[in-house]
Formats: structure tokens, sequence, C-alpha cells
């Protein structure tokens, strides 16, 4: 009846779904997307990139590279399949477009629609390789772009999946810059060393000197004057003239984020107040300088950027930004010298094991009226010595700022599971007491549905099978599962409860969809909704679709990604959980029949439809544990735990059928009790039973 009811809405919802847009990009359709007096040249035959030209007076101008980022750099989503944009760069790496060609991420996928996504890169433009993009969402406090940082807003809800697209745009982009652009060091910004916290040596200035931690520049003012010789700036400095030998400026320059460098440098009280200043993955660079040149400036305000000190790595501008702290170098190394701490945020990307390109440009005035504005630099390199950091471990990809990001969300997740873990390990304590017990399920699936559904988004899915899979068959990594940490952590117990108790504990305590349709049966019964329990014989077929639906999803994966992106929607997980029923009326109308479906038959989408469920089940064939404790009267002749399941998961003989249980664990609260188990009540009727003795000589 029910399967009749929903056959219609499964039809609509197949046949309603678009199929994602693909294919490789030829000369014909670049030249309608880049019309005249635009010209698209040859694809380059080592590079996957298209050059743009176009024609100014009589000279031909090269204005962009257009390219692939599945070419360059093809980073598996969620489905497993890479994302494929459009990027169009200009050859001083400014972002001229950047455009959806294919995805199949099932959250932009009929979900929140691809209209976000294709809002979210068109944020690109007008950016630059040269600056740090950094993706905010929901960020507490507000940014401003500057010359070495952008910042474009995320998508709710669908965090993750615009970091693979900003990786895959970045990663693909960086490449071409490397190779078209000149920017040869560039790279990753999240493929960077890492400081050694705990490493720490004993050093005075020459040494660290001698090191390389502390860099030296001094100038006196006939170094300066040398610079501008030949030039318009030349003798425009009276002072430098009249005293060619009086000091300039008497410069030293340390990353004093190094312990070795800071502790030794500055006092323990400055360390400490700098080390306060400072967030994780940042760097502070220490400047300490006397003499005429101040590095600073008459004009230079406090917590602001120096125009006198310039940072550059990779040929990437990256600002320093003044902690304006009091800090006290330590014995007096350098007294009457200057000391001004900068800070460089984490999300610059300075890498520690790069060399600091430092240049102090000193600029000269000539004219009255409208002055001339000429400017020279000198240059200091800045290396830290290798044993001071950690280099980059393999793939250092961006999933690691994520999970720090979601640090405080991981410990309320582990807590979680200890919890969950600890309740089914010490089970007969917790069954022992009926009503302790169905409190306690009530608290967690509520838990399941508020913090690891709606809040921290951990519903796990078919999706994340036949993402691997196709990553797998594509021969592609499956890193891109580390962008969702919460996912990752559910995977790896839910791998290990499978060995243990079966797939009953993600499908009967973890899974937010199935705790929805378990509140929303006891509430049907509480008002009085007649409930239809299914002949066995019918029970067991019905049981069967699931395992067919997984079989139709498994094999599309291996032969059709547009079916695939359209049958795993027989899952209203993404519906429901991920996007909150805010999604097209098919949709919704499909999801909120499977929940009224559950009013009628206990938990109905669970037992009979769910492809990811069955897969589960599968899995947890391997079980370890027969952990449903059974007597010998089980199933003959008792029958009342058979009769109590709602998931008709308890076989006439007693036998548990472990592949249909959802550890609700009622039958369990029934072993336990001397007032429901119908052997325990005979065994207490029997033990209150006391027997007439005769009395001795035979009286009575």
């Amino acid at each position: 009846m029910w399967s009749a009811t929903l056959l219609p809405l499964l039809l609509a919802l197949l046949l309603a779904a678009a199929p994602a847009r693909a294919g490789v990009l030829d000369k014909a359709e670049l030249e309608r997307r880049f019309p005249a007096p635009l010209m698209v040249g040859e694809r380059d035959a080592d590079l996957p990139v298209w050059p743009i030209f176009k024609q100014n007076a009589t000279a031909t101008e090269l204005v962009a590279y257009v390219f692939e980022s599945v070419d360059l750099a093809p980073v598996p989503g969620f489905a497993g399949v890479p994302p494929n944009l459009l990027v169009a760069i200009d050859p001083q790496g400014g972002f001229l477009d950047v455009a959806v060609l294919s995805q199949h991420e099932p959250v932009f996928l009929d979900g929140l629609g691809e209209g976000p996504l294709i809002q979210f890169v068109k944020q690109y433009k007008g950016l630059s390789l040269k600056q740090n993009i950094s993706i905010e969402t929901n960020t507490k406090r507000e940014r401003h772009a500057d010359a070495a940082h952008a910042y474009i807003d995320g998508v709710s809800k669908a965090t993750a999946s615009v970091r693979i697209i900003n990786q895959s745009v970045l990663a693909a982009a960086l490449k071409v810059s490397r190779k078209k652009l000149g920017f040869a060091q560039g790279r990753d910004p999240d493929q960077i060393a890492r400081i050694k916290p705990d490493l720490f040596e004993t050093m005075d200035l020459l040494r660290m000197q001698s090191e390389g931690l502390v860099q030296h520049l001094r100038l006196r003012n006939r170094d300066v004057e040398r610079l501008f010789i030949g030039g318009d700036g030349a003798g425009l400095d009276p002072d430098g003239l009249a005293h060619p030998d009086d000091l300039f400026i008497d410069l030293y320059v340390a990353c004093v984020s190094v312990p070795s460098v800071g502790r030794n440098l500055l006092t323990e009280r400055g360390w400490r107040k700098l080390k306060g200043r400072l967030e994780e993955g940042d760097h502070a660079i220490l400047v300490m300088s006397t003499g005429r040149y101040s590095v600073t400036g008459d004009d230079f305000v406090r917590g602001s950027l120096s125009e006198r000190l310039l940072l550059k790595q990779d040929q990437l501008p990256i600002d320093m930004r003044d902690l304006d702290l009091d800090l006290a170098v330590a014995r007096e190394q350098l007294p009457g010298y200057s000391v001004t701490a900068f800070r460089v945020i984490s999300q610059a990307g300075l890498d520690p094991a790069g060399v600091f390109h430092f240049s102090l440009p000193i600029t000269r005035n000539k004219g009255i009226v409208y002055p001339e504005r000429i400017t020279r630099s000198f240059d200091i390199e800045y290396r830290l010595p290798e044993r001071f950091y950690v280099a980059p471990e393999g793939n250092d990809k961006t999933w690691r700022a994520i999970w720090r990001g979601r640090a405080v969300d991981l410990v309320v997740l582990a807590a979680g599971l200890a919890v969950l873990s600890f309740a089914l390990i010490r089970q007969k304590w917790l069954t022992a007491n009926g009503g302790r017990f169905a409190w306690f399920r009530r608290a967690y699936l509520v838990f399941t549905i508020a913090f690891i559904g709606y809040y921290a988004q951990g519903q796990l899915s078919i999706v994340n099978i036949t993402g691997v899979v196709q990553a797998l068959l594509a021969h592609r990594s499956l890193e891109f599962m580390l962008f969702d940490p919460m996912t990752v952590v559910l995977w790896a117990f839910v791998l290990v409860t499978l060995l243990a108790w079966g797939r009953g504990t993600f499908c009967g305590w973890l899974c937010p969809f199935g705790a929805m349709q378990e509140f929303i049966g006891k509430a049907a019964r509480k008002f009085g909704i007649p409930q239809h329990r299914l002949r066995s014989a019918t029970d067991a077929r019905l049981k069967r679709i699931k395992y067919v639906l997984l079989a139709l999803i498994l094999t599309s994966a291996v032969l059709s990604d547009v079916w695939t992106d359209r049958l795993v929607e027989l899952e209203p997980f993404k519906t429901s959980i991920t996007l909150g029923f805010v999604r097209s009326w098919s949709y919704v109308a499909y999801a909120v029949a499977l929940l009224a479906a559950s009013a009628f038959v206990y938990k109905f989408f669970c037992r009979y439809l769910c492809p990811f469920g069955a897969g589960l089940a599968l899995l947890g064939r391997f079980r370890l544990l027969a952990w449903i404790a059974r007597r010998s009267e089980c199933g003959k002749p008792c029958q009342t735990c058979r009769h109590s399941c709602d998931y008709q998961a308890i076989k006439p003989a007693g036998d548990i059928d472990y592949a249909e249980c959802f550890q609700c664990m009622d039958c369990v609260v029934i072993y336990e009790s001397d007032e429901k188990c119908a052997p325990r009540i005979m065994e207490v009727k029997r033990r209150r039973t006391i027997p007439i003795m005769p009395m001795a000589g035979g009286q009575s």
C-alpha cells in the first residue's frame, strides 16, 4: 500500500532531477564565451590552457589564459567527482572570471540549487593570485580587504563544498601562474611549514646573526645617496650630503615567533606579552633600529601597517601590522634602539621554510607644487635554519585548517560518542530500569537530531559510499572526505561499531532522520493513530527493496554520474537534514511523505527503502558479537519480545535478525525486567511459592 502511494513521488523526483552539465571546452565554445574583439588562440601543447588575445592597433596583445580546473586540479567533491570550473586570469595574475561548468556536489544539486554556487564563484572577479583569498562564513569579526588579503562570502550549509571549490580554483590558477606568469614560487597557501614551539637554544645576538636568525642592515648617508646617483633623486638630501658618514639607519630584523629568537631577544615578560597577542599560525617580526631614518616614521599610527618596511614571499605581498606593544630587549643587547613588533596573521600564508624578502623603501620628493616621488629600496633576505621548523607533510591541504576550526564541535561529538559507547557497553545496568533507559534514549536522540544533524551537519549518507566508489574507479585520492571532519569521525565510529554490534548503532542511535521517524512514530501512538504491523512474509519481502535500491545506486556509480546524482535522491537526508526542508516542493513532499509514513508503519523508510541502511546491514554481517542475550524459553514458547519488536527483527524461534535490528534495546529492557519477561515472571512466582512441610510424628 505504502509503496504504491510513494511510487509516483519517486518517479516525479527522478524525472525532475536535472542532469549535471559536463563536457570539455573546445575552441568553438570558448569563442562563444569570449566573442570579438577577443580572439581565442590554440590550446597549449604542454599545459591545458587557452590564450586569449586582443588586437591593439597593429599588435596582438595577450589578455588572459583560460582553463578548466579539472584539467589542472581535479580535487574530488563529496560525490567523488571533481567540480569543473572555467577560470580566466590575466597576465598579472588577476581573476577575470570564474564560472561553473559542471559539479556534483549534493548540496548544490537541486538542494540549495546552483544559484548560490554561481554567486559564490562570481566573487573571484577582480581578485588577484597575489592576494591571500579566504572564505568567510558567519565570521565574528569584520574583515577588510587589503593588498595581500581578500575575503569572499561562503555559502551557509555548504561550507565544506565551497572550500573544495576554492581549492580547485586556486590550485589550478597557481599551476598556470607557475608555468605562464613567472610565479615560479607560487604555492597553495596552506602548504607551509610550522614553527617548532618547543625548540629553544640559548644564544647571544652575535650567534643569532651568524645563524641567520637575525638580519642586520647598517646604512650611512653616503650609502643611500649612492642608491640615487644618476637619477632624479640624486642630491635631494642636504643633510646627507653635508654629513656623508653619519648613520642613516642601523636595522635589525628577526622572526621573534621562533622561541630561540624571541626568548633570547626579549625579556621574559616581553616574551609572554608577545605570545599572548599571537594566535595559532601567526608570526611576529621584531624590528630594532636607530639612526636618522625610522621604520615607523613621524606620521606612523600605532596598530597600522608600515610603509617603510615591506615584506614579500614568492612575489606575493604580505602585510605586517604593528602590534602596539611596549617591548624591551633582553640584557640591553641594543641600548638606545627603538623596538617595534609587527604581526603577520596566519591567513597571510607566510611560510617559515621560505625566504622572507624584506625591503626598505626610501622616497625622495622632487618639486614643490606637485612633487615627483622617487623611490629606491634596500633589500634584506631572511631565511630560518631548517631545524627550527617542521616542513609540510605530503599533501597538506586546507582540510587541516577546517579540522582546527571545528575543534570544539569535534570535542562535543567525541564526548557524545563516548557516552553512547559507555551506555552500550553497560547495557545491562542501563536497561535494568526501564524508565531510566527510556529517558536516556529520548535525550540521546534529541542530541542526534539537534547537534549531529542540524548543527554539525553530520548526517551520513549513501553519497559517502558512492563518492568513494567513483573516486576509486577514477584512481583519485579520497582526501576530499577530510574536508568534512564530522563525517570522518562518525564513519570511524560506525565502522568500529559495525564490527561489534552491527548496523543498529548508527541506524538506531546516530541517524538524525531515523531519530525523527522514531519520535513521530511514538507520538502517533500516544495520540491514538492506528499502527500497521505487516504480516511477517510481507515485511520480509518489503525489506528486500532497500537492497535492490542499493544495487541500482552502486551500479550507477560505476556507469553514470548523472544517474547517480538522480538516484541518491531516494534518500531524503539532504532535503530534511542538510537543507532543513528549504528546497523545491517535490523533494520536500517526498521527505514529508516518508516521515508521515512512519506515523503508520514504524520507521517505514529505514526498514524498507534506505539504501544506506542496506549497505550497513551488509557490512554488519561481519559483526563479532551476538550482544542480545537469549534464554532457552525465548521463542519456545515465549513470544513476548517478538511481538514487542517494532522492527520485526526477532524470529518466531527467538533468534535475532541483526541485519534488521536497530538496537532500540526494547527487548533487552524486557529481558531484564521481572514484570515484563514471561520466563522471569514465572521464576519470581516459583521463588515466592513456599511449600507446606508435614509436622513431625505424622501430625498435621
